[in-house]
């Protein structure tokens, strides 16, 4: 298969990266037009699909930008993919001013449970989700139940938000509903737990193969002008080698990622390539970025330095996703 970008999704990967190299910013990625890509156009969005979405994941990732974004992006296509046209002219009609969106998916010990415990009832939504990215600025949350998939607002009555502590310093809350209250209109018919977690992982991913990229990239040119004892650290066989190991890693999520965005839009079924896709961001991406890290010496350790920006929100990805042993789990199921 020959995944390289078309015309369309190297025209938003230029737009990302133009926005983020003057500013690397949620407000540069608003007032760049870059939240607006997927909105439709009777929105006034461009109404791109789910692979130039992935694109502009890749590219935000690649910048290391911590930022509503993937949230924001990853629930604009599950509602795209799942809600009416009167929902999404509803939930979507603030996004390209920076609306944040997000989602609800992850239970106390269960990641993107297909089967949430979270408990729908006669229109009340009673439970606890953990791992809401940027819960208290959100005006829609998109939430996963035992009984379908719901949309409730973020300042919702019996909804407690209460902040976690994250890796990489961006918001993260556990919610805790208490009989909030779900209007028919909110429900999104036929939606399940399943093709709701199927989409974001897909968005994970995308995300997550530009930072293993930007990581990489960042370090190739590090100790490509890096000298110790009168050379550069590139021209030592065990520095390239363990570079190379970080370039196989990012090579593979980059394709696994691509090779997932293309049969979401294509309408085929992604299950075994995103199962796959699951177990090597968990299993893969942390001891890329290890090494990384590594390669740096002490410059790595510098918070200050764009290298704490993707160490740290792989790490957070990683937890979220539930480690290697869960996703090992769910290839084999």
């Amino acid at each position: 298969m020959d995944f390289s970008p078309d015309e369309g999704q190297q025209a938003v990967a230029d737009v990302v990266t133009s926005v983020l190299e003057r500013d690397n910013t949620w407000d540069a990625l608003v007032s760049g037009g870059v939240t607006a890509l997927g909105v439709p156009e009777r929105l006034g969005g461009d109404g791109v699909g789910f692979a130039e979405m992935a694109t502009a994941l890749t590219e935000i990732g690649r910048h290391g930008t911590i930022s509503p974004a993937l949230v924001t992006l990853g629930t604009t296509a599950v509602l795209l993919d799942l809600a009416s046209e009167a929902q999404q002219d509803r939930y979507l009609g603030g996004v390209a001013k920076g609306s944040v969106l997000t989602l609800a998916l992850n239970e106390p010990g269960a990641q993107l449970p297909d089967r949430p415990a979270v408990a729908l009832a006669a229109g009340k939504l009673n439970g606890t989700k953990v791992g809401v990215g940027y819960a208290a600025q959100a005006d829609w949350i998109v939430v996963t139940t035992d009984n379908g998939v719901v949309v409730v607002p973020g300042k919702a009555d019996g909804l407690t938000v209460t902040k976690t502590p994250t890796s990489n310093g961006s918001d993260e809350y556990v919610l805790a509903f208490a009989d909030v209250a779900v209007a028919d209109a909110d429900v999104l018919e036929g939606a399940t737990p399943h093709r709701v977690n199927q989409l974001v992982l897909a968005a994970v991913g995308a995300f997550s193969a530009g930072l293993v990229a930007g990581a990489l990239r960042l370090t190739a040119d590090y100790v490509a002008t890096r000298e110790q004892f009168g050379r550069p650290l590139s021209t030592f066989q065990t520095v390239a080698a363990q570079l190379s190991e970080v370039y196989i890693a990012s090579r593979t999520i980059s394709l696994l990622s691509t090779s997932v965005a293309w049969q979401l839009t294509e309408g085929r079924d992604a299950a075994d390539d995103l199962a796959i896709l699951g177990y090597w961001l968990a299993s893969q991406a942390p001891p890329a970025m290890r090494l990384c890290h590594h390669l740096h010496g002490g410059m790595g350790m510098d918070i200050t330095y764009p290298m704490d920006r993707y160490y740290s929100s792989i790490k957070d990805l990683t937890r979220l996703l539930g480690g290697p042993s869960h996703r090992l789990d769910l290839v084999g199921a």
